[in-house]
């Protein structure tokens, strides 16, 4: 039974964490970085293709809906000038190395390395945005993040077999989650205070 908890993850990760970044960044209060949103949608979806390849099952629904959403959010990123992130060196150098990430695992074919260099890759990709929440709270929607901490890993209920597959992108995302909403909401407070 717990195992439909990843279902339930899926769809509030989408309607409580996903939607409402769309909703600001159609309004263009939220401004994502198009190579990290690009990137992230990338990765996930080869993580969690291969999870499913060494046979995780449902447990790899959230890696793979980690993959999709942000395809969302990087195509929203186009309607509205306002939401505009302009891009760096240190943005396209992050970009670079998240596709080679990618290149190697497409030169291995082994599900657990190709999870080792998605993982590598979404990091390079969330290396910029990381650095830009730091800078620029306000530019990020939190709730996304917060959600995030706390449907991604409804994957977990899912597992049948406990190994490196099913666990560790799950605990990649939900680590990552919780660094990106205490980097914003450590430095909302710090500009708050300030005032």
């Amino acid at each position: 039974m717990l195992q439909y908890l990843v279902f339930v993850g899926t769809i509030v990760l989408f309607f409580g964490g996903v939607l409402p970044y769309i909703k600001d960044t159609l309004k263009g209060k939220t401004k994502p970085n198009k190579m990290t949103w690009l990137m992230w949608s990338v990765a996930p979806l080869i993580g969690g293709m291969a999870a499913f390849a060494d046979g995780v099952g449902w447990a790899a629904l959230p890696v793979l809906a980690s993959g999709f959403y942000p395809l969302l959010v990087f195509a929203a990123s186009f309607v509205n000038k306002n939401s505009y992130w302009k891009l760096e060196k240190f943005d396209y150098l992050c970009g670079f190395f998240s596709a080679i990430a990618l290149v190697l695992w497409a030169i291995t074919k082994e599900p657990v390395i190709a999870i080792i260099f998605a993982i590598i890759s979404d990091g390079f990709a969330g290396a910029p945005t990381l650095i830009k929440s730091w800078k620029y709270p306000e530019t990020e929607t939190v709730s996304t993040y917060a959600v995030s901490i706390l449907c991604i890993p409804t994957g977990f209920a899912s597992i049948k077999v406990w190994n490196f597959s099913s666990v560790a992108f799950l605990s990649y995302l939900t680590i990552m989650n919780m660094l990106f909403t205490s980097v914003i909401l450590t430095k909302r407070f710090i500009k708050n205070n300030k005032k």
